[in-house]
């Protein structure tokens, strides 16, 4: 039998109690999935930039960024073993490598058959320091920060292992190499993001000709692109953002960690030299993720195969 009342309604403090479990056990879900799903799903880009003479043969770049190599990411080294099978003619590594002191033999491992290749460096901070503990999503309202007097890594032995094996380390340094057949200037900073960049120019002991003039940082910072584009620069190749890592659906950043526009926070766009040249820019959103912070979100880790090809004719300088 029933008293004909109707039924006492849920407490307001009850509702909300509901609605924050709820939001709370979503949210706690896309961090599980973005750590051991989304952020095991490497991709292998592709971008076609027309930036060579007419008649030149085309020039392969394979662009690797932002490893943040963890000890025992056996998949992720698999991986990147993998990106041999592109046959650049010259990788590109743009720094943050390392996680920690641990993480150096396996870097190298995973990165030996891409050392077989021509390829150039320039460093990220966690190249040299071990990242510090912070809210692991506080980049994105503000950029991260060097922590003070932060626990270094075994960075000299790990660029050294690099340029033993043949790659060029362009801190705050320039050089000019031949790359698939033609000469290419290459000029690069040490990280922007921790003020340790100073701009080289470009080789003074070789006339520029033909030469394709390829600039190379870890962040792309806004005085750095103005300093590559200005100077002469065909393309700009960067990583730090991490594309943003964890995004809104349609891969829309809502932060690249520095003072590059969100809509630049990965893949190909352009920036405006001095006198009003369009600069390609490459920007990577790399393979790893902030170790305090190990998932992703609606954006996936990469590295990128970029084809320089010669202009035609009526076309855009970039094909995506």
């Amino acid at each position: 039998m029933t008293s004909g009342r109707p039924a006492a309604a849920p407490s307001t403090p009850l509702i909300l109690g509901i609605g924050l479990t709820a939001t709370a056990g979503i949210g706690l879900g896309m961090v599980a999935y973005g750590r051991s799903v989304a952020a095991q799903r490497f991709r292998l880009r592709h971008h076609e930039i027309e930036v060579l003479p007419a008649g030149s043969p085309p020039l392969r770049i394979l662009h690797v960024s932002d490893i943040h190599y963890v000890p025992g990411q056996r998949h992720k080294a698999r991986w990147l073993r993998s990106l041999a099978e592109t046959d650049p003619d010259l990788v590109v590594n743009t720094g943050d490598n390392l996680a920690y002191p641990e993480s150096v033999p396996e870097v190298l491992e995973a990165l030996e058959p891409l050392r077989r290749f021509p390829g150039v460096f320039v460093p990220g901070s966690n190249d040299y320091y071990i990242a510090r503990r912070r809210n692991p999503l506080a980049y994105l309202w503000r950029p991260s920060r060097l922590a003070a007097d932060p626990p270094q890594l075994p960075w000299r032995s790990f660029f050294a292992h690099l340029t033993d094996s043949g790659w060029s380390d362009l801190t705050n340094r320039s050089l000019q190499m031949t790359v698939g057949g033609r000469p290419v200037q290459l000029s690069g900073v040490d990280d922007p993001h921790i003020g340790r960049d100073r701009f080289a120019g470009w080789p003074a002991d070789a006339a520029q000709g033909d030469a394709l003039r390829i600039g190379v940082a870890h962040a792309p910072m806004g005085r750095v692109l103005s300093q590559f584009s200005d100077t002469g620069a065909d393309l700009v190749l960067a990583g730090h953002t991490h594309g943003g890592q964890v995004c809104l659906p349609g891969e829309v950043a809502l932060t690249t960690n520095c003072d590059l526009p969100r809509r630049q926070a990965k893949g190909v766009s352009t920036v405006t030299a001095g006198d009003g040249r369009s600069v390609a820019l490459h920007v990577s959103a790399g393979v790893g993720t902030v170790v305090r912070a190990p998932f992703r979100l609606n954006c996936p880790p990469e590295a990128c195969v970029i084809d320089l090809v010669p202009a035609r004719a009526g076309n855009a300088l970039l094909h995506l």
